[in-house]
């Protein structure tokens, strides 16, 4: 009869805990349009074009030294490392978690030797959770040998120790669960859902903080090629200003040259010495940023000598101008994960509104000697489930689902400006991307112009023809033409990698496929 109810109240439990009173989870929708920009400004994506989402970070840039740069920083950056130890702590959450669904049973054994009886019976009583022996007592049950004894157990099977000898002994060996939570309206499951969500949040932020470090290590490297080309052309046109400053001091001297002449080429001449300067910081400074970047010091190997055409990387468009690709990117994934997380911490404040029961009960052997602990008659056993049902606690109960319910609108408006931030991060690169070929053809032009206008005027001013201030206005022209075309090129390469990394390029196909398979949850079923 005992074994039925048992059964049946197993079976109960098992019944209710199919409950889940957390909401079902539906992805908002958000207020981004359907597709990416296209027309204007923006570029039309060429129907055979690569996916360059799917594009490893070592098949996107071209150049060697800069993937050993962005190798060394995937090795030693300090917030990588933290990322991966957010990862490892979250695991370590969850799985304690977890192991609240599962009951903790905990192994004991014990032995006591002892001249006084009523001890013996005593502690063979609270060992046992029964009474033993005759005489006084709250416990009965059945003794071998001969002897009196007190205890104070509860009721059950026990075993008497004998009076052959002064000295008494007993063993026993006792399996026990405590307080063991049925889950019946899901509260440990949503806990356990909640802390498994989280988990996959902080691998997304790892993966941002992957993808972002490489942007910024290829960023930072093409900045330090740029200022490398700056440096040189200002050296370039001081030697040529110096000449210029020269030949105008000289003819100022005789009488041929105005002072104003004399002292525009002196201008132009400090300015660039001026150039030098602040150049040889800022690429000290560069060196200093890649290193922090990189968390080790970057060998001159792996330094540009320059940026030159600015061709680092693959000059590709998204084969898909569909805004759903912006939901895989990994800080996308990252807030959803933490959205779906609320969402089970709803359903955990539901259920402590509702009723819990708890199981405590023991399994067990024991015997006045060590042989007989697994013979016929030694084994006792222990049940005490226990209900508890809150009924007042001044509205904390409630005012923990409130909480649960707005951190959950939290989330959404999270979420949502995440995608819309991602939908406005691509849009700007690909509105760059539209024009940025004609500003580097309209700059490369300009160059050129300019350095033909300095030849002819140098030519005219030497002919007699035209004045010094004609070549030095020309010498201004070029060297600044000069310079924009390099910080365009440095806008160029720069914008590549920016689409690359809005778009969510630099996972390998591992990383990105464990992402797209997480970041889908059709939905969370509620009760």
């Amino acid at each position: 009869m005992l074994n039925s109810k048992i059964v049946l109240g197993l079976l109960g439990a098992t019944v209710l805990a199919g409950c889940n009173l957390a909401p079902k989870y539906v992805r908002p929708l958000g207020e981004v349009p359907a597709a990416l920009p296209t027309g204007g400004v923006y570029p039309v994506s060429p129907t055979d074009a690569p996916d360059i989402t799917k594009i490893g970070w070592r098949d996107f840039f071209t150049d060697d030294r800069l993937r050993n740069t962005i190798a060394l920083g995937l090795e030693n950056n300090r917030d990588l490392r933290i990322a991966a130890g957010n990862v490892l702590q979250a695991r370590a959450q969850y799985r304690i978690q977890r192991a609240d669904l599962l009951p903790s049973a905990t192994l004991s054994g014990s032995a006591t030797y002892t001249n006084n009886i009523q001890g013996a019976s005593g502690a063979l009583a609270g060992a046992a959770g029964s009474g033993t022996g005759t005489g006084t007592g709250t416990g009965t049950g059945t003794g071998t040998g001969t002897g009196t004894g007190t205890s104070t157990g509860g009721t059950g099977a026990g075993a008497g120790v004998g009076s052959s000898s002064s000295n008494y002994q007993f063993y026993s060996v006792n399996l026990g669960v405590s307080a063991y939570e049925l889950d019946l309206f899901g509260r440990l499951r949503n806990l356990s859902r909640a802390a498994l969500e989280q988990y996959f949040s902080t691998e997304e932020a790892q993966r941002s903080t992957r993808i972002t470090l490489i942007a910024e290590i290829a960023t930072a490297w093409l900045t330090y090629a740029s200022d490398q080309d700056q440096l040189r052309i200002s050296q370039e046109s001081l030697k040529s200003f110096e000449q210029s400053l020269e030949l105008t001091r000289a003819q100022f001297r005789i009488g041929v040259a105005s002072e104003l002449e004399a002292q525009q080429a002196e201008t132009t001449y400090q300015t660039a010495r001026n150039d030098i300067a602040v150049l040889r910081t800022r690429l000290a400074q560069d060196k200093n940023a890649l290193d922090l970047l990189v968390g080790a010091p970057v060998t001159q190997q792996m330094l540009p000598q320059g940026l030159g055409n600015g061709e680092v990387a693959i000059k590709a468009l998204p084969a898909s101008l569909a805004s759903d690709i912006l939901l895989q990117r990994p800080d996308v994934l990252q807030a959803e994960h933490q959205l779906i997380a609320q969402y089970a911490n709803i359903g955990a404040a539901r259920a402590a509104l509702f009723p819990s029961i708890s199981l405590t009960g023991t399994l067990g052997t024991i015997s006045p000697a060590l042989s007989g602990l697994f013979s016929g008659g030694s084994f006792t056993y222990t049940a005490a489930p226990a209900i508890s049902l809150p009924l007042f606690d001044g509205g904390r109960l409630r005012g923990n689902l409130q909480v649960a319910r707005a951190q959950q609108q939290i989330a959404v408006s999270t979420y949502e400006r995440t995608v819309q931030t991602a939908f406005r991060e691509v849009a700007d690169a690909l509105a760059q991307r539209g024009t940025i070929d004609e500003q580097v053809a309209a700059q490369t032009a300009r160059v050129n112009a300019a350095n033909a206008a300095l030849r002819i005027s140098d030519a005219r001013y030497r002919a007699g023809v035209e004045s010094f201030l004609t070549t030095l206005d020309s010498q201004r022209t070029a060297y600044s033409a000069q310079q924009q075309l390099v910080t365009t090129r440095l806008n160029e390469s720069s914008n590549l990698v920016e689409l690359y990394r809005s778009l969510g390029g630099g996972l390998d196909s591992v990383e990105r496929d464990v992402g797209r398979r997480r970041g889908g949850p059709a939905s969370m079923q509620g009760s």
